[in-house]
């Protein structure tokens, strides 16, 4: 248990520039208290003590902003950077060394019963505003881009972008679990791109016919 509650601060050190020593992050941050909280919250949960569970993971929710259902599993060294507003639901799965931002909401897409929330793999990031909605799983070393929506499953190795979320980046190479998720392709800003191409291509062309006619016309 010791080294669980050691590892979620070291965690912070490691991932947060901002963070100086170990009593700050103690006291300091809401994802640690969140955390913390939540892994007490999903033992009393595992002894079917739901309401206690709830009751507590309510109040765990009103002092952070991180609300975080003690039905759901949590790995080792979570990192919830700058949580205020993140969701993480019932049936949710988050590998060992994910990285989750604020905004980000792991929920649902409806009223079903089951599995209904997403399943993270180890080394995931969750960009800031992201959501991830669905039974799905979330391949290890993968990337989430900002304000993304996923809808259906992602594969090891990958980074998604856009509404609804695009795979960027795959073909097996690893994406780094680091901090510089702002800097990501963006599919529908170059497809804009390459049309604002064609139609300058097609203004010139239609330029040159007009020309042609004009030439024709005088020899006439």
């Amino acid at each position: 248990m010791f080294k669980t509650l050691k590892n979620d601060v070291d965690v912070v050190l490691e991932q947060d520039p901002a963070a100086r020593n170990r009593l700050e992050v103690m006291i300091n941050y809401s994802g640690v208290h969140a955390v913390w909280s939540h892994r007490i919250n999903h033992w009393l949960w595992n002894k079917k003590l739901f309401f206690l569970a709830r009751f507590f993971s309510q109040i765990s929710r009103f002092i952070t902003g991180i609300e975080i259902h003690p039905g759901a599993k949590i790995g080792q060294r979570l990192f919830i950077d700058h949580g205020m507003g993140v969701v993480i639901g019932e049936t949710c799965e988050i590998g060992n060394d994910v990285t989750i931002f604020q905004g980000v909401t792991l929920g649902g897409t409806g009223k079903e019963k089951g599995k209904r929330h997403p399943t993270l793999e180890d080394h995931v990031l969750v960009a800031t505003g992201a959501k991830v909605l669905g039974s799905m799983r979330i391949g290890r070393n993968s990337r989430i881009g900002a304000g993304s929506v996923v809808l259906k499953e992602v594969p090891p190795n990958s980074t998604v972008v856009g509404i609804p979320g695009r795979i960027v980046v795959q073909d097996g190479v690893k994406v780094q679990n680091d901090l510089d998720h702002i800097n990501l392709p963006d599919p529908v800003s170059d497809k804009f791109r390459a049309l604002e191409q064609d139609l300058i291509r097609v203004k010139k062309e239609l330029k040159e016919l007009k020309n042609v006619q004009k030439e024709k016309e005088v020899k006439y």
